[in-house]
């Protein structure tokens, strides 16, 4: 994989020999990797892979298996004397070229030595969890997680795996340090800003609470890309559901593991890797149509932000209840301004609590099929705003007990603002819904 120190530009070598010395483009022989501040200038410094041909896009390498020049080499390869960081590959739901370019993206993305890509977020997660957990271990896990998430805690890893977890409130240090027990929890699992209740974990204080204790920090970073880089705040392992804001044309399902090079090679280990044995190997095309998307995501991440801020401002000067860590009067506000990158905003997603499940469903019918704001739609990061009554769909999974422990409402209604229109155009839609709402 391509060093991500420096702007270097090299055309694709053909397959070097045996005998060449190691090059620094592995998954992480070696630990060269930099930060700064600005994600997206860390972006800009990533390596430019040029196609095949000199085409100034990366060629895609489309091949379920790879050739060498000599026999011995394949031995080599099985014996891992030779890997990808020196241009061998084997198979590619071991490793592929292209998968391992948008790898080194989103390592730049996060500030982490290394990454790679999976076929989904969910497949990211529990590949981490499996690779950092053995039967008999334990997780620490926020309560307010993303329904799926919470059920592969709750039901799947402890009947599957033998794996268990203790939810808590992450605002509660002292509730986090005596859940963790020293030698037998080896995870503490929260999300960066909170599916669907946007509370915003405090990932200098947890990281400190989680290395007291000898625990992996693992944060899902999906709702915040750009504007929370979680591993320079301390996380050890950074979590992405790329099918969101980061692919931003709801098309793809894609997922990533953000971390340290010995744990991504770990996971990628012949007999003992999570990602390779369990095989939730991401499409080379796929990968191929995301690298070309990361490059403007800081774009439309200041754009979703910008109107997010601007769309819950308004609102809650029309009396809705809006839930939005941008506002002052969020509790998490000072928070976030406080370990945010600079110029990104306070995220894409903001909550309008309608209270009952009723109400949420007139609002949402109001803001699509009469002022035409956005559709009624899971997911997120999509160029339109897309709205969904969490509590009955993406947290459907939860008991009702959990959701009321997790802070969800029945009518709180999860908004992914877009950006597609001018903001005036779509406010005028918003607020239309909203007067006709309350005149009925």
């Amino acid at each position: 994989m391509a060093d991500t120190r420096a702007p270097t530009f090299a055309f694709p070598n053909k397959k070097r020999s045996t005998s060449t010395d190691d090059d620094d483009r592995a998954v992480a022989k070696k630990s060269t990797f930099s930060w700064t501040v600005d994600p997206a200038t860390a972006l800009a410094n990533a390596r430019h892979e040029f196609g095949e041909h000199g085409g100034v896009n990366m060629s895609i390498e489309a091949s379920a298996t790879f050739t060498v020049m000599e026999p011995e080499t394949m031995r080599r390869m099985f014996a891992g004397e030779l890997g990808p960081d020196r241009d061998f590959f084997i198979y590619s739901r071991h490793f592929n070229p292209t998968v391992l370019n948008l790898g080194r993206q989103m390592a730049a993305l996060e500030g982490t030595e290394a990454a790679y890509c999976t076929a989904s977020g969910m497949s990211a997660i529990s590949s981490v969890l499996l690779q950092l957990c053995s039967s008999g271990g334990h997780v620490v896990a926020s309560r307010s997680l993303y329904g799926g998430t919470h059920s592969l805690f709750m039901h799947f890893l402890p009947r599957a795996c033998n794996i268990t977890t203790t939810f808590v409130d992450i605002k509660d240090s002292e509730m986090v340090k005596n859940a963790m027990v020293q030698g037998k929890t080896k995870v503490l699992y929260v999300e960066s800003m909170s599916n669907p209740t946007l509370a915003v974990a405090n990932i200098p204080e947890l990281s400190s609470l989680a290395r007291d204790k000898g625990v992996t920090l693992v944060v899902d970073n999906t709702f915040a890309p750009m504007v929370l880089s979680p591993a320079r705040l301390g996380a050890d392992v950074v979590i992405h559901s790329i099918s969101k804001f980061i692919s931003g044309g709801a098309d793809i399902i894609a997922g990533a593991v953000c971390g340290p090079a010995k744990l991504v090679n770990s996971m990628m280990d012949m007999h003992q890797g999570a990602l390779m044995l369990l095989g939730p190997t991401m499409n080379p095309k796929v990968a191929f149509e995301l690298s070309e998307r990361i490059p403007h995501l800081g774009l439309r991440m200041k754009e979703h932000c910008k109107r997010a801020l601007v769309f819950a401002t308004r609102l809650k000067k029309l009396g809705m209840k809006v839930v939005y860590p941008g506002l002052e009067d969020h509790p998490d506000h000072e928070l976030l301004k406080s370990i945010a990158n600079e110029d990104y905003g306070y995220g894409g997603l903001m909550c309008i609590d309608m209270e009952t499940e009723e109400r949420a469903n007139r609002l949402m019918n109001q803001l699509q099929n009469y002022a035409q704001f956005g559709f009624m739609a899971v997911s997120l990061g999509y160029y339109e705003t897309l709205m969904s009554c969490s509590g009955s769909s993406t947290s459907s999974e939860m008991s009702e007990e959990e959701k009321a422990l997790a802070g969800i409402s029945p009518g709180l209604v999860r908004m992914s603002i877009g950006y597609i229109g001018t903001l005036e155009h779509k406010w005028a839609q918003l607020e239309k819904a909203i007067t006709r709402l309350k005149n009925n």
